[in-house]
């Protein structure tokens, strides 16, 4: 689990005041970083625009100019003069070493490295037409892109003003910024990797509320204990509505998952159950857990949730307006999907926005519903998931695209409910069933596009 920060400001502070390292000595590592990383991938000779703005950002790109020039066939960008007394003195030392700069980019330009230098993390306007032209033009060339610290054009939250620089890697200086895991950043970043400025990452890093999970953290549930039974083992009941499919897709994950046993909740005989499922018309006396939600519609039995029994609560629910009493209970976990979140925060009173506004700052509206409901685990779903518990954020961000199919979301909450009835507390059980979910993409081909929701469970014992 790595930290994440929304601004690094004050850790750079901490640099200068604390272990008496200079703006110019992080800046020397920051470009060192990226050369090392150069160095690493690419031969001697190859072509390489760096691409530079005013700011520092610009200024760690004059660094990596200089550590470049005379390994590599090095071109330079500097979009004008330099703002900073920093950036004039990167200026001055390129300058004494020979390098010299452009003011305007080839239009044939073929070059095997990008790298951009532009702007760093504190963009807050809107870019003008000459760097959405220059941001486009460098989008279009099928060099290896790197972004300095952030793609440019990004702000705070990860949204494009209007668009942003497409990396193939971004090296952030310092520490992970939120604003790399937005959702509508994702396919900007490309690989992350995290510079060390004159300290290691453990010393410069302080307290945070954000953390990124690694695959690592999955703590899968082995079964170590001989003497056990499938009872012993945690019982979820599944209880299937309107849609009965996805109830199933659920049950079917959670038997393949943690707990012993799993039974499907219906006053309708459900076909095709499979044999190691079972039925029953009402919660059984060896519940454990309970997963609802999933093809509900309107039409169910309240009793099922007048209990005290931890619950994975998903899908239709987030549209009862009876929810905000639901919410009272202990040991509840929450999985919806944007559409389902706006209407939950509607109807719990907390905020009335559309889908588009929750997508540009999804991190926001998951802290002023931590806030209103800290005992509360949310996961909203997306490209990345978000986890919030008592005014903690988790970001799972290893997901694919292979995860966009009808019954996915049946598959994590199967995952979740199963952990649960294990008798996992709800934040663990969430991180793991999070973790677990987008694992399961892990043996598919790239980009495929025939994976359904049954293909992924059967990945499930596999993990």
């Amino acid at each position: 689990m790595k930290k994440i920060f929304e601004s690094v400001a004050q850790l750079d502070k901490n640099c200068y005041t604390d272990y008496n390292l200079s703006e110019d000595i992080l800046m020397e590592h920051a470009g060192t970083a990226i050369y090392n990383y150069i160095k690493k991938r690419f031969k001697k000779s190859k072509k390489i625009l760096i691409v530079c703005g005013t700011g520092n950002n610009g200024a760690d790109g004059l660094v990596l100019a200089r550590l470049l020039y005379g390994r590599y066939d090095t071109t330079t960008y500097l979009s004008g003069f330099m703002k900073t007394g920093i950036g004039k003195l990167q200026a001055i030392r390129l300058a004494k070493v020979g390098v010299q700069t452009i003011d305007k980019i080839p239009a044939d330009m073929q070059f095997d490295v990008v790298v951009d230098c532009l702007f760093g993390s504190g963009l807050s306007r809107k870019l003008d037409e000459k760097y959405m032209a220059i941001l486009k033009q460098l989008n279009d060339t099928k060099a290896h892109k790197i972004a300095c610290d952030i793609p440019s054009g990004l702000d705070n939250t990860g949204r494009p003003r209007p668009i942003c620089f497409t990396a193939d890697t971004t090296v952030a200086m310092g520490a992970l910024k939120l604003s790399l895991f937005a959702d509508i950043s994702k396919d900007s970043i490309g690989k992350v990797i995290v510079a060390d400025l004159g300290i290691d990452r453990t010393i410069y890093e302080k307290d945070t509320t954000y953390y990124l999970l690694d695959k690592k953290d999955m703590k899968l549930p082995y079964r170590t204990k001989a003497n056990t039974h499938k009872v012993s083992l945690g019982h979820l009941a599944v209880v299937c509505g309107e849609k009965v499919g996805a109830g199933k897709l659920c049950a079917m994950s959670a038997i393949n998952f943690a707990c012993g046993m799993v039974t499907a909740i219906s006053k309708e005989r459900i076909t095709n159950l499979g044999d190691n499922l079972m039925q029953n018309s009402s919660l059984p006396q060896t519940t454990t857990a309970i997963a609802i939600g999933m093809g509900l519609g309107n039409n169910y039995d309240t009793a099922l949730l007048e209990n005290d029994l931890p619950k994975i609560i998903d899908a239709d629910i987030f549209y009862d307006k009876n929810i905000s009493t639901l919410l009272t209970q202990q040991n509840i976990v929450l999985t919806p999907h944007p559409k389902e979140f706006v209407s939950l925060l509607s109807l719990c009173g907390i905020c009335d926005i559309d889908t588009d506004t929750l997508q540009d700052d999804r991190v926001r509206y998951c802290k002023l519903f931590s806030e209103t409901y800290p005992h509360i685990v949310l996961l909203l779903k997306g490209a990345n998931h978000i986890i919030a518990y008592d005014g903690k954020f988790y970001i799972n961000p290893h997901g694919t695209n292979i995860l966009s199919t009808a019954g996915s979301g049946d598959v994590l909450s199967g995952l979740i409910g199963s952990a649960l009835a294990y008798g996992l507390k709800p934040l663990d059980a969430t991180i793991l069933g999070s973790l677990a979910h987008t694992s399961l993409v892990k043996k598919f081909r790239r980009g495929s596009f025939a994976v359904k929701a049954t293909d992924l469970i059967k990945k499930i014992r596999k993990l």
